[in-house]
């Protein structure tokens, strides 16, 4: 199905959701406010984000006022807090692993081997099933 990057709208169409005249939208991605996806004949196609994206560049430009070097800026900071709350959520992913492994210890099993534990229990020991013949020594 399609979902809010899905490039679909041609020029005139993404203008027309957006208000604009299709000049205006040409103009904007010019100066990298707005970048659609580019179809194979290098047509611009929109998709539903960028029509969102165009109407909140009106809004910031007709009702707050604000130039289209303001609202530039705006943009970036907006984009660039995006991509730092996902390397936060990385982060975050990132922090739990370790805090994880970080609740296991390790032990030496029975056969030498190393065994890994939760912190707090001992290594569950494997009990020999094998019979151990004991022969004192005599002395002579």
């Amino acid at each position: 199905m399609y979902d809010d990057d899905t490039a679909l709208f041609v020029i005139s169409v993404a203008a027309e959701l957006a208000g604009m005249h299709p000049q205006t939208l040409r103009q904007y991605d010019r100066l990298g406010l707005v970048s659609p996806s580019r179809a194979r004949g290098r047509g611009r196609r929109y998709s539903a984000r960028d029509v969102a994206q165009l109407r909140e560049v009106q809004r910031l430009s007709q009702e707050d006022g604000v130039n289209l070097a303001g609202i530039k800026r705006i943009m970036d900071l907006e984009n660039q807090v995006l991509a730092l709350g996902q390397r936060v959520e990385e982060l975050e992913a990132e922090i739990a692993l370790v805090r994880q492994q970080a609740r296991r210890i390790f032990a030496a099993g029975m056969a030498g081997d190393i065994v890994a534990t939760p912190m707090g229990r001992r290594p569950e020991s494997q009990r020999s099933t094998a019979l151990v013949v004991w022969r004192p020594e005599t002395r002579r």
